[in-house]
């Protein structure tokens, strides 16, 4: 992949270049005895070529903030900066703009389309941006998930998990400065859990940066750093997290 994806600059991790940041970002959902409250005053920063994973229990504001750092949902107040880009005066078509050129998005429900083939639903969003796929490129992301015999085949001739890594391919087709992963290895076997991690540690070696959010220590310990969410605020930042650390501060603060 070395020859896809321009490096990091060589600098220390807090030096790289800042590519994703929230500051003071609160979300509410309802209103009066209904309002829930996802995102309480959360700020962090995602520097170039990090692996961060995001953890914590049912209703922590995971998946809020994921939604929120990809421009997927807007928040009650605070700043969400990507790609070196304010979020916040950005109208529909600027913002679309720039999700599409900026962002991989891997969705935990996969939003595949069912009329296309693997391979048509891989290659969308470079269609729908006007631009055609490097085949290479589409060779080594398409061999590096297992999917080369299936691309022919339509989601519904193809298992959960090749779903998911359809999905997957998709989100890095467009070579984004940031990809988004929400539950990536919830529908994949141990065997491709680990092709997976290992594939988005290797991006982000290359320059670029994965933020996802996993129930699963094991899968958090592939990341350079693991955020703990509780209640819609950051309890913890575990720097170089492995098993062990992941799971005593998910047990610290009531995680699942």
């Amino acid at each position: 992949m070395s020859q896809y994806f321009t490096p990091p600059p060589i600098f220390t991790p807090q030096e790289r270049p800042v590519i994703a940041a929230v500051s003071n970002l609160v979300k509410v959902y309802g209103d009066g005895d209904t309002q829930v409250t996802a995102l309480d005053g959360v700020t962090a920063e995602f520097r170039q070529g990090t692996f961060t994973a995001v953890m914590g229990p049912s209703g922590s504001g995971k998946s809020t903030l994921m939604h929120c750092l990809a421009g997927l949902d807007k928040p009650t107040s605070g700043q969400v900066t990507l790609a070196g880009t304010s979020l916040e005066n950005l109208d529909d078509n600027k913002l679309t703009a720039l999700r599409r050129d900026q962002v991989g998005f891997i969705f935990q429900q996969f939003n595949l389309l069912p009329t296309h083939t693997a391979r048509q639903n891989i290659v969308l969003p470079l269609e729908l941006a006007g631009k055609r796929p490097d085949p290479q490129l589409f060779d080594v992301i398409v061999t590096s998930l297992g999917l080369q015999g299936r691309l022919d085949h339509l989601p519904s001739q193809m298992s959960g998990g090749e779903q998911q890594r359809v999905a997957v391919a998709r989100a890095l087709i467009t070579q984004p400065a940031v990809v988004v992963a929400d539950e990536p290895t919830g529908a994949l076997d141990s065997k491709n859990s680990q092709r997976l991690l290992a594939y988005l540690r290797d991006a982000a070696v290359k320059g670029q940066t994965i933020i996802m959010v996993t129930h699963d220590p094991k899968a958090a310990s592939y990341s350079d750093r693991t955020l703990i969410l509780s209640d819609g605020q950051i309890v913890d930042d575990v720097e170089h997290p492995d098993v062990d650390l992941v799971q005593h501060a998910r047990r610290t603060y009531g995680g699942e």
